[in-house]
């Protein structure tokens, strides 16, 4: 699929050469490769070619088509858990972004949706980060989008994870505190947990203040330092598992945002993680997996549940922990018959 981006330019955009807006806002190419995209009239401003030096006013409308643009190497081994007229439950695999963002257009799951899977539109209910595998509920209408967020809206979703984590984990662990913005860290979307006694913790209503995050924790088992933990999220915030696991002592295997090393992410992204850094990870992703979800089915309101297991690469490093997996039954694999 070719990918096609239109901005309409804002007040607070405008007064800026083209070359300087993409170069700014879409740092995927370089400011050479867009001078190149944009000598190619590969786009427009306001349905007409343009230079790179044309002056932007709000209100006016970039409009970019990109052609053969390298995107960085996914995982795209999607599997099907559920399929029938109204949603698709896949298992989703690491290291594959959820929707198109930066430079991830065609390697995305809502790619794979659409050619692969040949959903028209494809609705993703649920997100999970690029990194952390499991459980995605795909609506294929709006009726059925709708009913669907709706529960998750109002926390009728019964959500549970399994993470690999540092450290001998309590038997049962309820947090109940704050996420907040991280003002220490140079990392813009990275998020502090804050533990509270408070049964109601104060909130802002926007995410830029704190607000009320609530999991309940359950070691499952222990080995060689590693902890296999269940995390069930009674609340949705951003990062909210990764970041109260931190708080608490007990740093998700392989996160390098909130793992052992705060700079260890800033390494990452310039590519300049050292042995030492690899080895201390144990793992190139982050040892999180959405094992299940249980929720009314929007075509007649009854309860389904839907599992998971997790990857190889878990799999692996959890070795005879495997046993204390919380999976009631073998999933589907392949595309299933729907009745």
């Amino acid at each position: 699929m070719q990918r096609r981006i239109q901005s309409r330019i804002k007040p607070e955009w405008a007064d800026q050469s083209v070359l300087d807006f993409l170069a700014g806002r879409f740092t995927y190419h370089q400011a050479g490769e867009w001078a190149e995209i944009i000598k190619a009239n590969h786009v427009l401003l306001n349905g007409s070619a343009t230079t790179a030096a044309s002056f932007l006013k709000a209100g006016d409308l970039l409009d970019y088509t990109a052609f053969d643009t390298p995107e960085p190497f996914v995982n795209l081994d999607v599997q099907i858990i559920h399929d029938d007229d109204d949603i698709m439950v896949v298992n989703k695999p690491p290291n594959l972004p959820c929707h198109p963002g930066g430079r991830y257009f065609n390697h995305t799951l809502w790619a794979v949706l659409k050619t692969t899977f040949d959903l028209a539109a494809p609705a993703l209910v649920n997100r999970i980060d690029r990194e952390t595998s499991g459980l995605v509920i795909v609506a294929k209408h709006e009726r059925a989008a709708r009913i669907c967020h709706t529960q998750f809206a109002h926390r009728k979703v019964t959500k549970h994870y399994i993470a690999l984590v540092e450290g001998l984990f309590p038997e049962t662990l309820e947090a109940v505190g704050q996420m907040s913005p991280d003002l220490v860290s140079g990392v813009h979307k990275r998020r502090q947990f804050t533990l509270t006694h408070d049964a109601n913790p104060t909130e802002t209503g926007t995410n830029a203040g704190p607000l009320r995050a609530e999991t309940t924790f359950r070691g499952l088992a222990h080995h060689q330092g590693l902890s296999l933990v269940e995390a069930v999220p009674r609340t949705g915030r951003l990062h909210q598992i990764r970041a109260t696991l931190h708080a608490l002592g007990f740093p998700v295997v392989g996160d390098k945002l909130y793992g052992p090393d705060p700079a260890m992410f800033l390494r990452f992204c310039t590519d300049t993680l050292s042995a030492e850094d690899r080895l201390r990870l144990r793992m190139n992703r982050q040892a999180l997996h959405a094992v299940s979800l249980e929720l009314r089915h929007p075509h007649d309101g009854r309860a389904v549940r839907y599992e998971a297991p997790p990857p190889d690469d878990m799999l692996s490093l959890m070795g005879h922990m495997a046993a204390a997996l919380p999976i009631r039954s073998a999933p589907q694999t392949g595309r299933p018959s729907r009745g």
